[in-house]
């Protein structure tokens, strides 16, 4: 009822008012009512109605207010609630407020006949009252009733929600399940795919091997039929090289012929005709004519047989120069037929590769065709990427075919005058030139 929460507070506030309480209250008027609120014990109203020493009632008040103010806020809120029955001025002057109860009022003004009628008439009301909290009863336990069945529908509700939940529940648990199963699938797959990959690196690695093989294999053939040719050709120098016996013959022959030689010289000298003589200058001037004729012969054998060694020479290194290019395309062949099925195979193996993107990515399909026609146009044009091993091995090839293309016409036949175009340029102007 009071504005002020602190004990302190309120207490303090209804000090101003302390005189005009001991002047006006009555003990004995609001102390059954404070006994009722709990703020007195029997003692403290002894002590206040009856002590000796209390005789003034003045001085009985002042001990009532001393006896409140110890009880707190509590005993502040009960003495204005007395304030508010006994004396409502006082109360009016105090707090400022108009009292809502007029019991005192009743009793001052009409008497004791004045209050059984106002108690009669609330008697009645609290009847009527009674009445309508009965029948509102009544609606509340209809209500009550009602609220009862929706409360059982309600658990019914409640029940089949919690099985939907626990169905659900299993479901989640299901389609977690599912998924774990889905996830370990796709690892599986992943991992399969991935064994697959290196399984087609390595075929890839095993086919490059066995291609790097088989060049190796060519290869050694060739030098092998290389070598078998120079075999050859030794054992043909060798076989055309002369005897032992033949050279043995040859130096008897020479031996003979020195011997013939020196006789005759001997018998020249001993058998020497005058020298001034005709005859003998005739002799002397035929037989340094014929000497001439001879260094010019013997010369022109010279010249013949060197062009003879050199021709010789320049056929068997020509012979060779022949061999070891036909080799050579050989070889070229080779390589570019192996080069083609490494080709055929690096395509066969990029279409497998977009295949299986198509497959993985089926959003790709457009820029994989279009890839795949690239490949192949390149494939058909000879014109694969240069980054790439097909466009690696196509620039190998490129000057090997320029080589090829120029190998008929280094390798054609000689002309009408015989020989090589080398033999040609190094042959001398005439046959006497030296």
């Amino acid at each position: 009822m009071s504005d002020y929460e602190n004990e302190d507070e309120c207490w303090s506030a209804l000090e101003g008012f302390r005189v005009k309480f001991i002047s006006v209250i009555d003990p004995a008027r609001i102390t059954p009512y404070l006994r009722q609120c709990k703020v007195l014990n029997p003692d403290d109203e002894e002590q206040v109605l009856s002590d000796p020493s209390l005789v003034i009632r003045k001085r009985k008040v002042g001990v009532l207010l001393d006896i409140l103010q110890r009880t707190g806020h509590k005993g502040y809120v009960a003495f204005l609630e007395s304030l508010e029955l006994y004396y409502p001025q006082l109360y009016r002057k105090v707090t400022g407020k108009e009292p809502t109860r007029v019991f005192s009022m009743i009793i001052d003004a009409s008497g004791e006949s004045g209050l059984m009628q106002l108690l009669m008439s609330e008697v009645m009301k609290l009847q009527k009252k009674v009445q309508d909290l009965t029948a509102l009863l009544g609606s509340k336990d209809d209500l009550i009733k009602e609220l009862r069945v929706k409360d059982s529908l309600l658990r019914k509700h409640q029940e089949r929600v919690q099985r939907l939940k626990e169905a659900c529940e299993v479901g989640g648990r299901e389609l977690q399940r599912c998924k774990d199963e889905n996830y370990d699938l796709a690892l599986r797959l992943a991992r399969q795919s991935e064994e697959r990959g290196a399984a087609l690196m390595r075929n890839r690695d095993l086919q490059l091997e066995v291609d790097r093989l088989k060049h190796s294999l060519m290869k050694a053939e060739d030098d092998c039929s290389v070598e078998r040719k120079h075999t050859l050709k030794l054992r043909r120098a060798m076989e055309q090289r002369p005897s032992q016996e033949l050279l043995w013959e040859l130096q008897q022959e020479k031996a003979l012929l020195q011997a013939r030689v020196r006789g005759l010289e001997a018998s020249v000298q001993e058998g020497k005709p005058d020298r001034s003589s005709p005859y003998v200058q005739v002799l002397e001037e035929d037989w340094r004519q014929a000497q001439r004729g001879l260094q010019e012969q013997t010369a022109a054998i010279f010249s013949l047989r060197k062009d003879l060694r050199q021709a010789e020479a320049l056929r068997a290194r020509c012979t060779e120069e022949k061999e070891m290019f036909e080799l050579q395309c050989l070889a070229l062949r080779k390589d570019s037929k192996m080069y083609k099925e490494r080709i055929e195979t690096i395509l066969q193996q990029m279409g497998e590769v977009a295949v299986e993107r198509d497959q993985l990515y089926p959003g790709s399909t457009k820029r994989a065709y279009g890839h795949v026609n690239t490949a192949e146009c390149a494939r058909r044009a000879g014109l694969e990427d240069p980054a790439g091993s097909a466009g690696v091995i196509l620039r190998e090839l490129r000057p090997r075919g320029r080589l090829t293309e120029e190998l008929p016409g280094a390798l054609a036949p000689p002309g009408p005058r015989g020989g090589c175009p080398a033999l040609r340029q190094r042959r001398p102007g005439h046959r006497g030139e030296p």
